[in-house]
């Protein structure tokens, strides 16, 4: 590889890494949310794998379940980062894929060699 090819690819790699970086940074600004007992619980999470809030609909209180109130919590929290999971996941290989596709013109990384 000459030194006009490794300068190529390292200032490739430097904007891949400014690219995720900025994914990163975006994904952690996302909202993901479920709910759980019908939509008597929701949770809201971010990307960041952060709770942001959680919704009780208040006739769940006149119930007085404690226990029914707390497993319709954990429920709604765990489908919500679930779901946050999920699509950082999906943003991240989506993220590789382009980063993969751009190597492909340097030599020795799908591309022709010189």
């Amino acid at each position: 590889m000459n030194p006009n090819e490794m300068q190529e690819m390292m200032q490739r790699a430097q904007e891949m890494q400014s690219r995720m970086g900025e994914l990163q940074q975006e994904l952690a600004t996302r909202r993901f949310e479920a709910s759980a007992g019908g939509g008597m619980v929701r949770a809201t999470v971010s990307g960041a794998m952060r709770v942001l809030s959680i919704e009780i609909e208040p006739t769940l209180f006149e119930e007085r379940d404690g226990t029914m109130i707390q497993d319709l919590t954990a429920a709604a929290v765990n489908a919500a980062l679930t779901k946050a999971q999920e699509g950082v996941a999906q943003e991240m290989a989506r993220m590789q894929q382009s980063m993969l596709a751009g190597l492909g013109g340097l030599p020795g990384l799908g591309g022709t060699e010189s």
